[in-house]
């Protein structure tokens, strides 16, 4: 018998194993399925990440996009200014596929010292103040990359190879899940629980409330980065108006979507708001407006959101 605590290791080794045979067949696919395909597994990617600083530990971010940019131009600089160093005269997959393993660890790296640098000031705010800064952060990464010239400027980095397949995308994925679900339920994820549930509480027991916040903003934002890496180089070319606020919207929709702090929620949501925009190509300039009305919806009818659980109200103080 298998114990109970080897269930996610279980599942972490059957799904990789699974992403494997389905990756080598994904060849026979329709490339427009593929592309949605992939486009849902980068979500997942960027949801459950976000699910762990929004969802478990109670934070509010808004600048998830702008760890994505950060990933996504990192891991292209990697592959367009290192690879052809490296790869001179050699046609195998090995060299190519470690060269794109490089390059998503140096993403997901950078992206989480960009966490650090974001969160070390910030992560003493809480609810509004840290939503705003957050935002702000999301921002300046942008308006930085428009004028960085070596990054392209403007009009971003072309031509990026074309790594990013279905293996590739929806191993990653499975990662994120794993690392995240073995995370809240660790002694370090009691830590998460009691930050959301009720800071004073949590930080009159002794926790280092700083520390646990900055813990989750740094996994977030390093698997944001990745995500952002397997985004660049599988849409090949990149510019900042691709991470922008809407962005940051559209990853914090899924995460309420599917129930904060629920993981397979937000990995429902997000492969729902993937494929529903599809069907609905017609009404794309009201993408916004949907998403608002969305939020509307949720917070008065269903405010733990439509997969999650609705948890109990503490009862009111007494006075003696």
């Amino acid at each position: 018998m298998i114990g109970r605590r080897h269930l996610p290791t279980l599942f972490l080794v059957l799904s990789l194993v699974g992403i494997g045979v389905l990756s080598a067949n994904s060849g026979a696919l329709n490339p427009y399925f593929l592309d949605v395909a992939v486009g849902a597994g980068i979500n997942i990617i960027l949801a459950v990440s976000l699910n762990l600083v929004n969802g478990h530990t109670g934070q509010f971010s808004l600048g998830h996009a702008g760890f994505m940019a950060v990933g996504a131009y990192a891991g292209a600089a990697v592959t367009l200014f290192a690879g052809p160093a490296v790869l001179v005269g050699t046609e195998a997959a090995l060299p190519h596929a470690l060269l794109f393993l490089g390059a998503l660890t140096v993403a997901g790296l950078v992206a989480a010292f960009a966490g650090l640098a974001v969160g070390l000031p910030s992560l003493r705010l809480h609810g509004d103040y840290l939503a705003l800064v957050t935002l702000g952060f999301g921002e300046i990464i942008r308006v930085l990359l428009q004028n960085c010239e070596p990054l392209g400027g403007a009009l971003g980095l072309f031509g990026l190879p074309a790594y990013t397949t279905l293996g590739w995308t929806f191993g990653a994925a499975a990662i994120t899940i794993y690392t995240v679900h073995m995370l809240v339920n660790s002694t370090r994820g009691l830590g998460f629980h009691a930050v959301r549930d009720d800071e004073l509480a949590a930080r009159a027991s002794g926790l280092d409330l700083t520390r646990i916040k900055l813990s989750a903003f740094l996994v977030g934002a390093f698997f944001a980065g990745v995500a952002g890496a397997l985004f660049a180089h599988f849409k090949l070319s990149i510019d900042p108006k691709g991470f922008d606020f809407t962005r940051s919207v559209e990853i914090v929709v899924m995460v309420i979507l599917g129930g904060m702090g629920r993981t397979w929620g937000v990995v429902t949501a997000a492969v729902v708001l993937t494929v529903l925009p599809e069907y609905l190509r017609e009404f794309s300039d009201y993408r916004m407006v949907s998403y608002a009305l969305i939020l509307v919806l949720l917070m008065l009818l269903r405010p733990h959101g439509i997969f999650g659980e609705k948890r109990p109200t503490p009862p009111p103080p007494t006075r003696p």
